[in-house]
Formats: C-alpha cells, structure tokens, sequence
C-alpha cells in the first residue's frame, strides 16, 4: 500500500515559513495485541498524536517523548528511528494557520501518569491500530499507524 500524501499550502507564505515538529506514536501490547494513544487537540478536540516543536539539545525522538509526557502524561521509551511524516495546518490564532510536517517516532508507553502538564486540556483513548487510523484526520498519519508495526522495536 502506498501513503498519500496531501499537498502543502504555504497560500502567502514562502518556503521559509514551512515549520517541523516531532510527533509520538504512542503504544503498547496488550494480549499480543497493539494498541494507540490518541489524544484530542486543545482546540478542536479532534483526534491526534502528541506531538510539539524541537527541544534545543534534545534529538528528534528525545523532542517527541517530551511532547507526549507534557501532553498525554505517557513515561516510555522512543526509538530513534522515524515512521514517517505527514502535514497538517497548525492554528496558531483565530486568523492564522501555519503550514507543519511532522516526523513521527515510536514511543513504547511503561506508564501513563494522571497529573502532568496538559492533564486538564485534552481527552485520551487506547485504540486498535485500525480504530485509531480512522479517527485522525490526517490520511498520511493514518497510513503512519495502519502500517506501524510493533514487531519491529522488540528491543525498546
């Protein structure tokens, strides 16, 4: 299967103005089986995976486990390897979207915490790989978590 990818609009905006995060694909087995945290966004309450702008001094999946502590409690582990990227348009103000890719990496959940940074900001689910694929908006991510394979970080 292939991903499709949706184009980027920088609409009045030039290359510069592209911005990079780093997201995390949060998961763990249960019964053999995976599972995905998915988290709603502070604004819409649409359904999506932590994910934040890089840390200085920190690499790119360093930066994607911080942002999934901070936004969805989650005490694990990042591989260093990325999954892919997918796009989205960032609102950043009631007038303003900016233009994102983000990179996703893998992040094998130990624990989940009740209290951090955004406890009281978001909503977040345990999901089949196939449910959580459905429920995000972004078909690139999608292809990202329908393809994502567990197997492949034994060792995390």
């Amino acid at each position: 299967m292939t991903s499709r990818q949706e184009p980027i609009s920088l609409a009045d905006m030039g290359k510069r103005d592209l911005r990079t995060q780093f997201a995390a694909l949060c998961y763990r087995m249960v019964k053999g089986k995976p599972e995905i945290l998915l988290i709603t966004s502070r604004r819409s309450g649409r359904w999506i995976v932590p994910k934040g702008w890089p840390a200085d001094g920190k690499t790119p999946s360093e930066s994607a486990l911080t942002e999934a502590w901070e936004e969805a409690g989650v005490i694990g582990k990042a591989h260093n390897v990325g999954l892919g990227l997918f796009s989205y348009h960032k609102q950043v103000d009631d007038q303003t979207d900016l233009p994102c890719v983000a990179m996703v990496y893998p992040v094998k959940v130990k624990s989940v915490a009740n209290k951090f940074p955004e406890a009281g900001m978001r909503k977040r689910k345990w999901l089949s790989p196939k449910k959580a694929a459905e429920r995000v908006n972004e078909p690139e991510l999608a292809d990202i978590i329908r393809r994502f394979d567990p197997g492949m970080f034994t060792r995390l």
